[in-house]
């Protein structure tokens, strides 16, 4: 018997939250993630630290079909 408790990685870390739908440009190439809005904040804030200002667009319209931000917990980390 397993104890081991199923990750779903499509769920947000902080469901009271609301997801945001997060379009990354880099070096030419565009990439589309869903991230809760706290996390899509500091990803920005630290992104505009190290490219362009304009390299990171965030909207808060659908989020459907797009995978979630890689280690998006990582941004909530103190």
């Amino acid at each position: 018997m397993s104890l081991e408790v199923p990750v779903q990685r499509d769920l947000s870390p902080l469901p009271d939250d609301p997801d945001v739908h997060l379009s990354v440009f880099l070096h030419g190439a565009r990439f589309d993630f869903v991230a809760c809005l706290t996390a899509a904040l500091i990803f920005v804030q630290e992104h505009q630290a190290q490219h362009y200002a304009d390299a990171v667009a965030v909207d808060l319209g659908d989020t459907r079909g797009y995978p979630r931000l890689p280690c998006e917990r990582l941004y909530l980390s103190p």
